[in-house]
Parts: structure tokens; C-alpha cells; sequence
């Protein structure tokens, strides 16, 4: 098969991340016989600083054109730190979900069985979780109208949704939900919220379509409380953007690293995979960045994006050997020996 991907490493450690999964990727293309094409592209700070915009139109060409989009991460301190910057690299990431319709990310949570005990959470509280977020992505707080108005003393960001909005998410939610333990969870904040209150009665008259799949009701801050409690007992939880942004990095820690945890941004044509982490560019260019999520959504990729799930499967076996055999970054070394962030991606491209 050839495999025709957009290559966004975007700011920080997201270049160094990006090669590794690149050299695994590549890996496993040649062991099952596959032509990968890979086209970089600028986005973020990056991209800001070559032409003065965080989401070119030369990039959103080539992301269109490519059958996938395998991103590493956007944003640098000077940004974060000028609250009156008029161009962010956030605004790139909020205009390509847009501009290529990626309304549903997807973020998986799971453990791995040589980690349990670095989480931050007891062992007998997280052994067997395995559940995964859909978070809607295009609408919501973060694409509602926002200014300011009283002499600049009072701001506002209006959240809004439409029912197709909550309906293509909450299919998508329903469908996982039969491929997986067939249970769902809508999360929202309906005893508040009027938007919740039309998430809630869109997924209620969807139920009757999907009658194998339980469906549970719960409030956001119910289930902040619950994933630190009981997090096995989830499965799929569909959510809107701003409940899943938080709940989803809360989640993350639970496997004992952010920096282990892919995601997938699923739109109607072109679809895009990323480790969920951020720019840390604290560690930009010096080759000791946890490029494992990038990995793993580069399985993601190969699965969801592809339909090749044996690949996706090596993927992931090589890492939990990597895991196993304590070929890690000094993030998980836990005083043992801390491999460099491309002597990690190496080893797992090498035993491929």
C-alpha cells in the first residue's frame, strides 16, 4: 500500500518526537511491504515565524491532499507569556481542526503492565482500565463569539452547540461503544448548563437506534471525581470540547506519564494523530523528550487511518517491549540508565 501522510512536527520537542515515529513508521512500512510518502509542513510557532501565520494555506493544502496527518506539538513561551499577542500558534491548531472538519478526538487511556506502580494512583484502583474519550473538537466555548465590552473590564466567551454537532459526535461514540465493552457514558453538566441539557436529549433519542449499549448519564464533576476513584469502570465517554479538554489530561496521568498517550482527530475526509502532550519547550534540542505517544499515535494512525491493524499491533508490542526492558527517557527511568530521545526511537525502529 502507499501510504500518502503530512509530516507536521510543529514547535519544541515536537520535531524530535515527529523523527522518531518517523523511523518507526518507516520500520514497519518495509517489514509488511509499504511505501510511505511523507510531505513536511509548517504550522504553529514555527510557521509564525516563517510567514507570519500559524495555519498556512500551503500547509492546509497538503494536509488535504494527504491521506493522514501525523502532527507533533505547537506553541513556545513567548507566546504563552504576551497575553496581548494578536498571532498564536493555538490559533493554527483551532483553524486546521476547523478547516479540515475534525470534530471528534478521539484519546485512549490504558496502562501498561510494567508502569502500574509508577502511577500516581494506587495499583488496585487503575489495574484493567481501558477507556477512551471522544471530545468533541469544532464547537463549543472555544469556537463561540468572545470580546470584551465595559471599558475592557468585563470578558465573555459564549458557548454554543448545535444538535447535528452533538449527534455526529455522539454516533461516533455509540459505534466505538459496540466494537468495544458496549457501554457509554455522556458527560456533561445538564443541571447548569442549557447546552448539556441538548447534549443530554440528543444522546437520549439516539439510545433507541443503539439498543445493545448501555448508556449512563453523568455530571462533569462527578466523573473528575470518579476517574481518580474508579477509573476501570469507565469505557467510551463522549463529552464536549471544553469538559473533554480537562478531563482528558486528567485522565492521561493515569497510565504514570502524559508522555505515553496518543490521540486521534477524526474528521470526514482527512484525519490526524498526535501524542497529546505539549511543545515542553523546556527540553526542545536536547534529545531527552518521551517520544512514545508519538509512536503510538503513529499506530493509531496506521490502524484507524489505514485499516492496518497487524502494523498497529507491532507498533505497540515494541513498545511495551521498550517499557519492559527499561529502553526509556529519563522521564520514566526512575534511576536506571535514561536513553536519548533518538536512541529510544532506534531501538524500537531496530526491533521492528
Amino acid at each position: 500500500m502507499k501510504l500518502n501522510i503530512a509530516l507536521l512536527a510543529g514547535d519544541g520537542i515536537g520535531p524530535e518526537v515527529i523523527d522518531q515515529a518517523v523511523k518507526v513508521s518507516d520500520a514497519v512500512a518495509n517489514k509488511f511491504g509499504h511505501e510511505i510518502h511523507w510531505t513536511p509542513a509548517l504550522t504553529g510557532a514555527a510557521a509564525i515565524d516563517a510567514v507570519g501565520e500559524p495555519y498556512p494555506d500551503e500547509t492546509h493544502e497538503i494536509c488535504v491532499a494527504a491521506d493522514a496527518v501525523l502532527f507533533g506539538a505547537i506553541g513556545h513561551p513567548r507566546f504563552d507569556n504576551d497575553p496581548s499577542a494578536k498571532v498564536r500558534p493555538e490559533q493554527g491548531l483551532l483553524k486546521m481542526r476547523q478547516k479540515l472538519g475534525l470534530f471528534a478526538n478521539v484519546r485512549p487511556t490504558f496502562t501498561f503492565p510494567s508502569l502500574i506502580d509508577k502511577s500516581p494512583l494506587k495499583r488496585e484502583r487503575i489495574e484493567g482500565t481501558d477507556l477512551v474519550f471522544l471530545r468533541e473538537l469544532t464547537g463549543g466555548i472555544y469556537f463561540g463569539k468572545r470580546g470584551r465590552e465595559d471599558g475592557d473590564n468585563t470578558a465573555y466567551d459564549t458557548c454554543t452547540y448545535t444538535r447535528e454537532e452533538v449527534e455526529r459526535l455522539a454516533r461516533k461514540g455509540f459505534e466505538m461503544a459496540l466494537q468495544r465493552s458496549k457501554k457509554l457514558c455522556c458527560v456533561d453538566k445538564a443541571n447548569v448548563l442549557e447546552t448539556s441539557r441538548l447534549w443530554r436529549e440528543t444522546v437520549q433519542k439516539l439510545e433507541k437506534e443503539y439498543p445493545e449499549v448501555e448508556v449512563s448519564y453523568e455530571f462533569v464533576d462527578a466523573v473528575a471525581m470518579r476517574l481518580v476513584q474508579w477509573p476501570s469502570s469507565y469505557d467510551v465517554l463522549i463529552t464536549e470540547n471544553l469538559f473533554g479538554d480537562i478531563l482528558t489530561d486528567e485522565a492521561s496521568v493515569i497510565s504514570g506519564s502524559m508522555g505515553l498517550m496518543p490521540s486521534a482527530s477524526l474528521g470526514e475526509k482527512t484525519s490526524l494523530f498526535e501524542p497529546i502532550h505539549g511543545s515542553y519547550p523546556q527540553a526542545a534540542g536536547k534529545d531527552i523528550a518521551n517520544p512514545l505517544a508519538t509512536v503510538l499515535s503513529a499506530a493509531m494512525m496506521f490502524e484507524t487511518a489505514f485499516g492496518l491493524k497487524d502494523e498497529a499491533e507491532a507498533i505497540r508490542d515494541v513498545v511495551n517491549k521498550s517499557l519492559a526492558e527499561g529502553v526509556v527517557t529519563e522521564d520514566l527511568a526512575d534511576g536506571g540508565k535514561a536513553y536519548k530521545t533518538s536512541e529510544v526511537g532506534d531501538w524500537l525502529a531496530k526491533n521492528i
